[in-house]
């Protein structure tokens, strides 16, 4: 499972139903510039396009996940804030929350600034002990974007969010997984397999109905009242309760077998 060294942006690798996409650029630490965003937005078309890919893993080349943008790049293009933003950053997170199929953050090393919101809009993170997460805005008088502090206050809450936004200090992998922001904190050398183990029950369900748990999901955080949500869980059940998925499990429930689930 381990990554081989490319002059590409992003490595792709498709293998038991989960689409691996690597970002490519150890020596930048995975930093983002144009090219990866292109790739990375590609991978996610194509995996939500692909009936075969049940699942889609992002992770790192080398010692750190993602540093954010990469301020040389940066530098050089000089583009306005809000136009960078409204053309790759904001697309990228939300096609990472529109794919109706689980996305792990398998976290290899640091996460920094943008690099830390897309794992942070992933479904699922796992990360090593060493993994370090740093919000980075504040530390060059930039304000949060590409979703970090709406994605980190609901995940550890908004005061601890706060903290870590306003004083730009690291979170550590313990930190992160007591406060609830990772799943799993794993060896360094069992990453890729660790996840790979995790995504198998979600690989062989029923992919309709976990398509449908992330959209609810996503309304979930984003309802404007409870009324509104629960209007909106009863549309999502009975469009599961058309699906032959639903009747098989129902199916194996009654019979005392493990379902067979065709994603129908």
């Amino acid at each position: 499972m381990t990554p081989t060294a490319s002059a590409e942006p992003l490595l792709r690798k498709t293998e038991g139903g989960i689409l691996w996409l690597t970002l490519n650029r150890p020596d930048a630490h995975n930093s983002f510039t144009v090219p990866m965003f292109d790739a990375i937005g590609a991978g996610l078309d194509a995996a939500a396009k692909d009936p075969s890919v049940k699942a889609v893993v992002l992770t790192g080349a080398g010692k750190a996940f993602c540093a954010g943008q990469d301020l040389r790049e940066h530098l050089e293009r000089k583009p306005a804030f809000i136009d960078e933003l409204r053309k790759r950053y904001n697309p990228l997170i939300l096609k990472v929350r529109r794919l109706p199929k689980p996305v792990v953050a398998a976290i290899n090393g640091s996460a920094a600034g943008a690099g830390m919101s897309l794992a942070l809009a992933c479904d699922f993170r796992l990360c090593v002990p060493e993994a370090k997460f740093f919000t980075s805005f504040v530390k060059i008088g930039l304000a949060p974007d590409s979703g970090n502090l709406f994605w980190l206050g609901s995940q550890i809450g908004y005061s601890r969010a706060l903290e870590l936004e306003m004083t730009g200090r690291a979170m550590t992998a313990e930190e992160a997984e007591r406060w609830g922001m990772v799943n799993r904190v794993v060896p360094p050398d069992r990453l890729l397999d660790e996840t790979q183990a995790f995504l198998k029950p979600l690989v062989e369900g029923p992919a309709k109905a976990l398509a449908l748990i992330k959209q609810l999901y996503n309304r979930t955080l984003f309802a404007s009242d409870l009324p509104e949500l629960l209007d909106y869980e009863a549309l999502v059940q009975q469009e599961a309760g058309t699906t032959k998925d639903h009747h098989e499990g129902l199916a194996a429930f009654v019979a005392k077998r493990a379902p067979k689930f065709t994603g129908e």
